[in-house]
């Protein structure tokens, strides 16, 4: 009875969340571990299953890179990168493609085996993100910038208890495939879906004052804190893009955004329904 009492205590505690999010739009980035690891990847598309039945409309976009790196690895293609983007030659490019079609289709068949319903978007038909060359493209080779959404396509897409897989292929004016950073992919299309919230899925505990002391966690920045903390090395290296992602989606009217460790059992759920989120 207890244990009983006990859950019943968890589903209250939720209650006011749900009324709150209830139709509501979070756009979720989906990557590294939680890709990778089976238990947690079901721990994850568990999660958004749940979001879908209460009411939350939730848009997926992947990554793959590890998958990427296997997959060059077996085609002995040079794996590469420089300031964090991955130098993507035209044969490479083909394989990203290839990779992320494969994430994409493997993510909406798992989420309909949880019994949650999924669609896959910009795999077969790259019709949703339209791509500029990245600055530094004679670097980089076929790595984009975000240029446009299509969202008229997200939104048709964005149905009750169904969800949006994305993949971060972006294409440009000449009908040429880009590798597009999935970070900025989501945040973009936050903006424009006009989502509550933005939540990036890492493989860290997050943002610490102090390096490896898990004390000094940082539950809640504004957008004020992030130039400090980038100044003073406390944010640094592979954070970085994901906290500019974030303040560019507050920027553009995001109500909220979050920074979560993936690794963890149920991070979205606990993150989004409970008073320690």
């Amino acid at each position: 009875m207890k244990q009983a009492i006990k859950k019943a205590d968890v589903l209250l505690e939720a209650l006011p969340y749900i009324k709150s999010y209830s139709g509501k739009i979070f756009v979720i980035k989906y990557g590294g571990s939680a890709l990778i690891d089976p238990d947690i990847k079901r721990g994850v598309l568990e999660d958004i299953v749940f979001m879908s039945y209460v009411g939350i409309r939730p848009v997926l976009i992947h990554g793959g890179g590890p998958f990427i790196n296997e997959e060059l690895k077996k085609s002995k293609k040079k794996v590469e990168f420089k300031d964090g983007l991955r130098v993507t030659t035209k044969d490479v490019m083909q394989i990203v493609d290839k990779v992320l079609s494969q994430v994409n289709h493997s993510i909406v068949d798992h989420i309909k085996e949880l019994g949650g319903r999924a669609l896959s978007l910009n795999t077969v038909k790259k019709d949703v993100i339209k791509t500029r060359p990245h600055k530094e493209h004679k670097k980089l080779g076929f790595v984009g910038e975000v240029e446009r959404i299509e969202v008229d396509i997200i939104r048709k897409a964005v149905r009750p208890r169904s969800v949006p897989v994305i993949s971060p292929v972006g294409l440009g004016s000449e009908k040429e495939l880009y590798n597009v950073n999935a970070d900025d992919v989501s945040s973009e299309i936050a903006v424009q879906l006009k989502a509550a919230k933005l939540v990036l899925l890492t493989d860290v505990k997050g943002i610490m004052r102090e390096k490896d002391n898990e004390d000094s966690l940082i539950s809640t920045l504004s957008k004020e804190d992030v130039d400090t903390l980038i100044k003073n090395n406390v944010i640094q290296t592979g954070m970085i893009p994901k906290v500019k992602a974030c303040t560019n989606a507050l920027d553009g009217g995001v109500s909220k955004t979050h920074i979560i460790d993936g690794r963890i059992p149920h991070s979205l759920l606990l993150e989004i329904f409970t008073d320690k989120g």
